[in-house]
């Protein structure tokens, strides 16, 4: 992986952060997105090799701007990470329109425009790799994370959809689907300091079962997992949706 380029957004969050940081690590030129350019700065702005691009994954005139850039000054991109994520809960009654639009704008949207940009890059060359940080709740009901829930069950059909496209140009699309991991997107759902003990035990009123392996994620495992799919040890792993979770949708 040494010296290639990869594209990470959402960098200024608990996972995406993490996975610049395993990205700079392994000697991959980063460029680093997040639509927070003050946040972004400070949680990867030191690291090596590492170049700050603030952007806005949901405009497509910004996206297209940004790949431009990031191809002029960094390199050729080798991999997209699409870890750019934003999570509005509550009943669907209760849900409004911003809401909806502003979670499938980050989760979908977001992911389809990276994804599209990036791709027109990589197919004259014949490589790349992307991987998407989905969810499992892509594949598991969450009550009150509908939106959530429906959005990265979308990213997930799109990247599984565009690495059917591609696969033919050698480019791989693969998935991470991570569970309860230890981020402020986890604990803004935590109303008391009950909230890891029922998350890791679960919760029958809600129909959540807890995590098999009795701990919350941390952002570096999620990382370690993305640098694998986009590595050469997964070289012949597309299409592929891997499960980070501890456990906690039962392998299903």
């Amino acid at each position: 992986m040494d010296n290639n380029v990869a594209v990470v957004t959402g960098a200024a969050g608990g996972i995406g952060a993490e996975v610049v940081r395993a990205l700079s690590a392994r000697g991959v030129r980063v460029a680093a997105v997040d639509l927070d350019a003050d946040r972004l700065k400070t949680a990867v702005g030191d690291l090596p090799g590492v170049h700050a691009f603030p952007a806005d994954v949901t405009s497509a005139s910004e996206v297209r701007a940004l790949v431009d850039a990031v191809e002029e000054r960094v390199g050729e991109v080798d991999y997209l990470v699409n870890a750019a994520g934003v999570l509005r809960t509550g009943a669907v009654r209760d849900y409004t329109e911003a809401d909806w639009a502003a979670t499938f704008a980050v989760n979908a949207t977001g992911v389809f425009l990276m994804s599209q940009a990036v791709v027109d890059r990589m197919v004259p060359r014949s490589r790349g790799a992307i991987v998407t940080v989905a969810s499992n709740a892509a594949g598991t009901p969450r009550s009150e994370m509908a939106a959530y829930c429906a959005s990265k069950a979308a990213a997930t059909l799109f990247t599984k959809s565009l690495g059917l496209e591609v696969a033919q140009y050698g480019i791989r699309c693969n998935l991470v689907a991570p569970g309860s991991t230890d981020t402020p997107m986890l604990s803004s759902m935590w109303h008391d300091e009950s909230g890891p003990r029922g998350t890791i035990e679960g919760r029958p009123d809600a129909y959540r079962v807890g995590i098999p392996l009795g701990k919350i994620a941390r952002p570096s495992d999620i990382a370690d997992a993305v640098v694998f799919l986009l590595s050469d040890q997964a070289a012949h792993i597309t299409l592929h949706d891997l499960t980070v979770d501890g456990g906690a949708t039962l392998g299903v």
